[in-house]
């Protein structure tokens, strides 16, 4: 990946991922509210750069990952959007995370819409899912004011917690 900017929405610009913003990606999931929405703990340095990693093979594989965003007016990391996947079938999972002083500005709301249009728009997926733990209620409102319709819960094996599922078509799309 080469940190190119590739798409935009209202306020945030969507990037690829470059080295030696390993840092960004730690300070984002190192911090313990993040972290417990994410993996139910916060993440050190190796697990970061785990998931640079994997964010690059999926770029290389499927054409997305989980996109670096920053804020238009000032260049400032917000967070990360975009998709992972889920399932044999490698189907794209829409996933955010926003810095914590960066909540409550509507930058998750923006971004989980401009990464939902552009995956319907830019490529041939015919639907995507979003899921998040059940106790995190601030997120499964986000899904659900996007359009995704919630289809079952299971259990997280790493966590054992219970995750909220949702999905969006692009029938949905087309409205």
């Amino acid at each position: 990946m080469d940190g190119q900017p590739l798409f935009e929405s209202e306020r945030l610009v969507f990037s690829t991922w470059t080295p030696d913003q390993l840092e960004d990606v730690f300070r984002l999931h190192d911090d313990e509210e993040v972290g417990r929405y994410l993996m139910g703990r916060a993440e050190t340095r190796e697990d970061a750069q785990k998931r640079m990693d994997e964010w690059a093979d999926h770029y290389a594989k499927f054409g997305f990952c989980k996109f670096r965003l920053t804020r238009k007016s000032d260049g400032a990391f917000v967070g990360r959007a975009g998709f992972g996947t889920h399932g044999p079938e490698n189907t794209p999972e829409l996933g955010y995370a926003i810095l914590r002083s960066e909540w409550r500005k509507g930058y998750a709301s923006e971004a989980a819409i401009a990464i939902r249009d552009w995956l319907f728009r830019e490529t041939d997926h015919d639907f995507c899912w979003g899921f998040a733990y059940s106790a995190n209620t601030p997120s499964i409102k986000i899904l659900r004011s996007i359009g995704m319709e919630f289809t079952h819960t299971e259990i997280e094996p790493e966590t054992n917690q219970e995750l909220t599922f949702h999905k969006y078509t692009r029938d949905m799309w087309h409205g």
